[in-house]
């Protein structure tokens, strides 16, 4: 018999912790819903501040707390933390860090100013995400990213974590939204990124740090792609047909709209299947 596969699902926003949105609906239904269809699955998200912990009883999880990730050549504490969501039968795994994530917002100031150190926040959440993974021991058959601070996960995996056998065989899915353009990162963010395996040359689209270029990049890195319903950024569109990854546009999301659960669980298939027949 056949095991389960896995599905490991990085998500910039889950519901109920945060607001509904595509992304937050998408990151709260999919898991229980490939789950209920026989695979196994792991859910992350970042442990934002406006997250409440004692309203969503968020509790540490020691063995998998104390590592301490280098940004920027500073040293940056990870903190996992967890969270179940019973009528789902799931956990939610957060990613946490007092410099990064215990300000009261998501991703801008109080005037809509998007945060100076968002490219940081995003190169701390994707490696902490999968050096938890590594302590899990937990091995992916699939990583499905969505939001834009999951979207230095398939550089790190495929360039600096291909080597390790939890990881070697794993295959990305990445879903966009149409929610990038207005994203401004430092210019320096993809020195920043360097490490290990990973070189500048790994990262031309990051000339220009913006979040249409940093999608561009998660593309490049990425098995397949998944296009929002209503559509994405033409020029964000075009690049990924010229890379020819496989693609699909997702049904209506909502809170009622399950339907693209079981699109979502086909294009798995499809891209397990052709990892066999390469």
């Amino acid at each position: 018999m056949n095991e389960p596969k896995r599905v490991l699902i990085v998500s910039s926003e889950i519901y109920p912790y945060l607001p509904e949105s595509d992304i937050a609906v998408t990151g709260r239904f999919l898991p229980q819903g490939i789950q209920e269809r026989g695979r196994e699955i792991r859910s992350f998200m970042p442990r934002y501040g406006c997250v409440n912990e004692r309203r969503n009883q968020l509790h540490e999880v020691i063995r998998l707390s104390g590592m301490n990730i280098i940004i920027n050549s500073v040293d940056h504490p990870l903190i996992i933390k967890v969270a179940s969501i019973s009528s789902a039968r799931m956990q939610v795994y957060f990613i946490d860090n007092e410099d990064f994530f215990h300000r009261k917002a998501v991703d801008c100031d109080a005037e809509g100013n998007f945060f100076a150190d968002n490219d940081e926040r995003a190169m701390f959440f994707a490696r902490g995400v999968l050096e938890t993974v590594k302590k899990l021991r937990w091995k992916p058959d699939i990583v499905h990213c969505q939001g834009w601070i999951s979207h230095l996960v398939p550089l790190y995996l495929k360039k600096e974590y291909n080597q390790d056998p939890i990881f070697a065989d794993s295959k990305v899915v990445l879903s966009l939204y149409d929610n990038l353009d207005n994203l401004k990162f430092n210019a320096d963010m993809a020195s920043k990124a360097v490490m290990g395996d990973i070189e500048l040359s790994d990262m031309n689209e990051l000339e220009v740090a913006d979040g249409i270029n940093l999608a561009k990049l998660a593309v490049r890195y990425s098995d397949g792609v998944i296009l929002a319903p209503g559509g994405i950024n033409a020029d964000l569109e075009a690049y990924v047909k010229a890379k020819g990854v496989p693609c699909i546009t997702s049904p209506a999301i909502g809170m009622e709209e399950n339907g693209y659960i079981a699109e979502y669980d086909k294009f798995y298939d499809k891209i397990l299947e052709e990892n066999v027949t390469e």
